[in-house]
Formats: structure tokens, C-alpha cells, sequence
């Protein structure tokens, strides 16, 4: 425990952060402060703390925080001298802070026991905690716990209790951009533009990187900029001919950063060679920061971390891996004229120009579901601006509605699930259907039975490629959000689409409203090509850190790829892949039908809207 007194290092971006946390501290809330490493929760705590004047009691939170520890204990020898007096009493972190009007700042709140945890759960109601033979402390008016944790860290971690979720508000951190990244290098490092400019790109880089589970935070860049400073000073040479030093300098400071994803057979130093020609290919000059560059120079997108969330602003975090320039310039816009071609009932849905008549739309619905969940998905992306508005609206409610009644939830404790793990009873048909013929059978091979818990981690994976459009919109669109609306405390669920490029939509296990991720997902529109197996990868490297008995996929496509390694190939560390296969050709049956039983799942037909709901029902039930 310490009172820290040093002063704040400079904020970089957070600004909409950091207005919440004041006015949180302000207003007598307790916060949790959420993100991966090195986004600034330490820093924005102290530089709001300085501002009101406020002590900071500093606690790391391990599995060797004790009640006694936290809160403090009796002097044994004063004791024995003098009885249990106050006078006796040590105050531990908990007590200082309370007694003193200061900041309690826990570290690492998701790795402290829970009976530790919940010595917090009176403080934070009512102000106040009994102390056996001491009495009752109540806080001081200035008392407020703020915590921190890293959502993406499942190694010794555990979930955090609703009592304590439900009595703290919320703030995420995220990565931030690109430019802010640069200033917050360029202030520990006085260095020129073109090293952090490389070493930034090279960091952001990994937190994208298909085979990686978790890249680097700014740490990493700070660290890369002051090695490759120094080791071109010492080489004497330039950075436009040190090329190699670059290299040295980025296993250095990154390859004990970044954790390659299970079942890859690739070293942290290979990955960032590859990573490392991307951003400054062979025989080329270092990336440029001039302005007017596109951000995230030769990989394109500038995506950010594992985190969550969809939004692009300063400070949010994103686990984007990354964006294509179609998916940038957003869906193409569609036309009335195209509209009455492609839709009979357009004109009694959509009598004028700007108008959407909800009537006529209601009537379609009950007659015909499939022709009028194609006809809201094209009208979200009409060129007609108000008439787009208003089908989006709707659009968010009637395929929210249709997922919730499609939806289920999982009943009993444990079950008996086929599993691609090696462990358990063998399960001979499906073993069967997944066996390439060569005998002995290879471990991939082999399909088990195991009881499994009711903790799982869903995964939709959602194909944006090819003729996207109209019923297959729809069905995307209901899909998700019957995955999103089927979350709770036994099921953690997450969104992505794909092209040859991967969009996380909703980050595993992080809230987001259904409405929200309909509105997403109804301007798609198909392009690029079908990269079956980077979609794969991207999901398990979104269900890796889950704490789940089970990591599930859900695959919404034809299974037939046109870019990247066979899927087969992207399976390990998934437990289970199902597929949910739309408007269905006999060969995109096939595909999916052999890559469902090569991941131990099975395989859904989706013709109709009508077949959707009860389809989810029993994947996810």
C-alpha cells in the first residue's frame, strides 16, 4: 500500500473518459476502470486526482490480497501489551483511504479473491464497514473506490461478482489512435517523427494480426523508438539504412509483448517479421507521417486492440482487425427505380418519396416474412435519405423481435457434447463423417463426447462476401441479434463479419444493445472475396480469453472460399463449430455440411426467415 504523491504524467485523448470519471468522482460513484494494458488508467486517475486534491492509495490486487490486508488487522505485540485497543489497530489500504478522504485504487480488481471483494460490498453502499473489535469506520465524504482491470487477461483472473458490478460504474479504455499514440511516444521520448512513426504502426500491427491472441500496448512503442535510437547511435547509421536494426530493436522490445494464438506454430519473432515487412516492405524507405497519409500506412485501416467496441472514436477501444476500403466507404446506396425491379410490394410499402408506410409493411410481414425482411434490408441502404432513416428504425425493431422469439436459453448444469478434444468417449459417427479415409485416423480426426458446463462462448461469424444482399441481409441481421439477445451470466456472445477482411460487430462478452448491432449489420453489402479460414482465426482469437467450458463458433455462410487457406486448416482451439447455412445452393450444402462435421457441430440449413429462429434454438439451447 502507498500513497502515491508524484505527479500526473500528460493525458493524450480520453477526453470524453476523463469527463465521465470526474463527474462520476463528483457526483460520489464508485468506477471500474476497463481496458487492456497501457491505456492510461493509472495516468487518467492520477491526473483527475491531482485536479480535486485528492490522496491516491495505491492497491495491487493479486490472489494474495486478504480480507486482513486489505482492510488492516490488530498489532500482535500491542496486543499482548496492551490489549485490543484501537491504539493497537494498523489500518490497512481500505481504512486509510476511508478515514482520510482519498482515492482507494485497486489494481487488477478481476484477480482478487472474492471474499476479499466482498469486504468492498458494504463500504460501497453504505459508506461504512464493521471491524471486529474495532467498531464501525464510516468513510469520510471524499471517499470513493476506483478499480481497475484487464478484460482480456484470462490467465488467473476471475469473473467479478454482480454484488460488486452492480455497485460501480463502468468505463472503458481503449487504444487510441494512431495520431494520439505518436504524441504519447513523442512525450516519453523527445524522439523525431519517423522512428515513432514506424514503431507505432509496428505496434498497432500486431494487435491485428491474425496469429496473434493479444499485440502490444503503447509501452511497446515507447520501449521500440528508445532501442532503435540508441542502436542506430551506437551502429552509426541512419533509420532509412537501418533497416536491420529496425529489426533487432522490434524482437527486442515487442516479441515478449505480444502472445501467439494457441495451435499456431509460429514464434513471437516470426510474426513480427512478417508484420515488419508489411510496414516497411524490403528495399523500400521507412512509412512517411506526413500529413494527409492514410492512418496505418501499408496495412491500410489503422484498426486498433482487442477490445471492444465499434465506434472509431478517440479513445474507444476496437477489436477490429481490419477494415477493407469497401467496408470504409460504407454500402452502396440503392435507388427507387432499382427498388420497384427487385421488390413487387415496394410502391404499397413506400408510396412516396421520404415515406415508409409501417401499415403496409406489417400487412407484408404476415404474408410473406421472407419478401418483406428482403425488402426492409434493401430499404435501409436506399438512396433516399429519409426513407433509409426510417427503414433502419424499423429494421432494428422487427429483426430484434424476430430474434428474441427465436432465442433460447440453456438449461440444465452439465451435458453430454461432442468435442474435437482428445479426452473422452469416442464418438464413432461423427468420427465417421469428419474421417478423410487414411488409416490410422489422425488426432484431427476424432471426435469425442464430453460433459461440458453451462459456461460458453459464442462466436457469430457472420459472411459478408458475394451477393450479400436483401433475405441474406436479413438473415444476418435476425441472426445476431438472436446470438446477442441469448447472452447472460452462462453465455458469453460476440458478432464478426467477414470478407477477406474481418469486422468485429460485437466484441465478445461486451453489452451491446441488439438494436445496435442490427443497424450494423443491415448495411452490409456483399464485396470481397471469401476468406473462410482468417474468419475462423479471428474468432478463436475473440474466444481465447473467454472463461468458458465451451468456445463455440457460429458460421452464417456457404462455406465455399475463394481467398486464403482451406478452413479446415483454422479449426484448433475451437470446440465446437456449427454452421448456419443461407438461401443454400447443393454445393454450398455440401461444404458446409463436411466443414460442421469437421468441427464437431453440425450444420443448419436457413431457406426462410422462418427457419432461423428455430435453428438458433438449437444450436444455442
Amino acid at each position: 500500500m502507498t500513497v502515491d504523491p508524484s505527479a500526473p504524467g500528460p493525458v493524450v485523448g480520453l477526453g470524453r473518459e476523463r469527463e465521465v470519471l470526474t463527474v462520476a468522482l463528483a457526483t460520489h460513484r464508485h468506477v471500474v476502470l476497463e481496458g487492456p494494458p497501457g491505456t492510461g488508467k493509472s495516468t487518467l486517475l492520477r491526473s483527475v486526482a491531482a485536479e480535486t486534491g485528492q490522496d491516491v492509495v495505491f492497491v495491487e490486487g493479486n490472489a494474495e490480497l486478504t480480507p486482513a490486508r486489505l482492510v488492516g488487522q490488530y498489532d500482535p505485540a500491542g496486543v499482548l501489551a496492551g490489549g485490543y485497543v484501537p491504539e493497537n489497530f494498523v489500518d490497512g489500504p481500505l481504512l486509510t483511504a476511508m478515514r482520510g478522504s482519498g482515492l482507494l485504487y485497486l489494481e487488477e480488481l478481476n484477480r482478487i479473491p472474492e471474499e476479499t471483494l466482498n469486504v468492498l460490498i458494504t463500504v460501497l453502499t453504505e459508506g461504512e464497514i464493521a471491524v471486529p473489535r474495532l467498531g464501525t469506520v464510516r468513510a469520510t465524504s471524499g471517499f470513493r473506490l476506483i478499480a481497475a482491470m484487464n478484460p482480456f487477461d484470462a490467465i488467473g483472473t476471475a469473473r467479478v461478482g454482480q454484488a460488486i458490478a452492480d455497485r460501480m460504474c463502468r468505463v472503458v479504455l481503449g487504444y487510441q489512435p494512431e495520431e494520439a499514440e505518436r504524441a504519447i511516444v513523442a512525450g516519453v521520448t523527445g524522439a523525431g517523427s519517423a522512428p515513432i512513426t514506424l514503431a507505432v504502426r509496428l505496434v498497432r500491427a500486431t494487435r491485428e494480426h491474425r496469429d496473434l491472441r493479444t499485440g502490444s500496448s503503447v509501452r511497446g512503442a515507447i520501449d521500440l523508438v528508445l532501442l532503435l535510437d540508441g542502436l542506430l547511435l551506437m551502429r552509426g547509421e541512419e533509420l532509412a539504412d537501418g533497416r536491420e536494426t529496425a529489426r533487432d530493436a522490434t524482437h527486442a522490445a515487442l516479441s515478449g509483448r505480444i502472445r501467439v494464438t494457441e495451435g499456431v506454430e509460429r514464434t513471437p519473432e516470426a510474426v513480427l517479421d512478417e508484420i515488419l515487412d508489411e510496414v516497411w516492405p524490403v528495399g523500400s524507405t521507412p512509412p512517411d507521417a506526413a500529413p494527409g497519409a492514410p492512418e496505418g500506412g501499408p496495412l491500410g485501416g489503422g484498426g486498433s486492440g482487442k477490445a471492444p467496441s465499434p465506434s472509431a472514436e478517440a479513445g474507444t477501444e476496437q477489436t477490429t482487425p481490419r477494415r477493407d476500403a469497401a467496408s470504409r466507404r460504407g454500402p452502396r446506396s440503392t435507388g427507387r427505380r432499382e427498388m420497384q425491379l427487385r421488390h413487387q410490394a415496394f410502391e404499397q410499402v413506400s408510396p412516396e418519396v421520404g415515406e415508409l408506410d409501417e401499415d403496409a409493411f406489417a400487412g407484408l410481414m404476415g404474408a410473406d416474412p421472407d419478401a418483406a425482411a428482403a425488402l426492409l434490408a434493401d430499404l435501409a441502404t436506399a438512396t433516399d435519405r429519409e426513407l433509409r432513416s426510417a427503414a433502419r428504425r424499423l429494421a432494428a425493431r422487427v429483426f430484434v423481435q424476430v430474434g428474441r422469439v427465436g432465442a433460447t436459453r440453456a438449461r440444465g448444469t452439465r451435458r453430454l457434447v461432442p468435442t474435437r478434444r482428445p479426452e473422452g468417449d469416442l464418438d464413432i459417427d461423427r468420427t465417421l463423417d469428419r474421417w478423410s479415409g487414411i488409416w490410422p485416423p489422425t488426432a484431427e480426426d476424432l471426435v469425442t463426447r464430453n460433459w461440458t458446463g453451462a459456461r460458453r462462448a459464442v462466436c457469430l461469424v457472420v459472411d459478408r462476401s458475394g451477393s450479400m444482399q436483401g433475405l441474406g441481409v436479413a438473415i444476418a441481421a435476425v441472426a445476431a441479434a438472436g446470438v446477442v439477445l441469448a447472452a447472460d451470466e452462462r453465455l458469453q456472445t460476440g458478432v464478426l463479419t467477414f470478407s477477406d477482411e474481418v469486422a468485429v460487430v460485437q466484441p465478445l462478452g461486451r453489452h451491446r444493445a441488439a438494436e445496435d448491432v442490427v443497424l450494423e449489420l443491415v448495411g452490409l453489402r456483399g464485396h470481397g472475396k471469401t476468406d473462410v479460414a482468417h474468419a475462423l482465426r479471428a474468432a478463436r482469437r475473440e474466444l481465447s480469453p473467454a472463461t468458458a467450458d465451451e468456445r463455440v463458433v457460429v458460421l452464417l455462410s456457404d462455406c465455399l472460399p475463394t481467398a486464403g487457406d482451406p478452413p479446415e486448416t483454422a479449426l484448433a482451439g475451437i470446440d465446437r463449430l456449427h454452421v448456419l447455412c443461407p438461401l443454400p445452393s447443393d454445393e454450398a450444402l455440401d461444404a458446409a455440411r463436411l466443414l460442421a462435421a469437421r468441427g464437431g457441430g453440425r450444420m443448419e440449413p436457413v431457406r426462410s426467415l422462418t427457419d432461423l429462429g428455430p435453428a438458433l434454438t438449437r444450436l444455442l439451447g
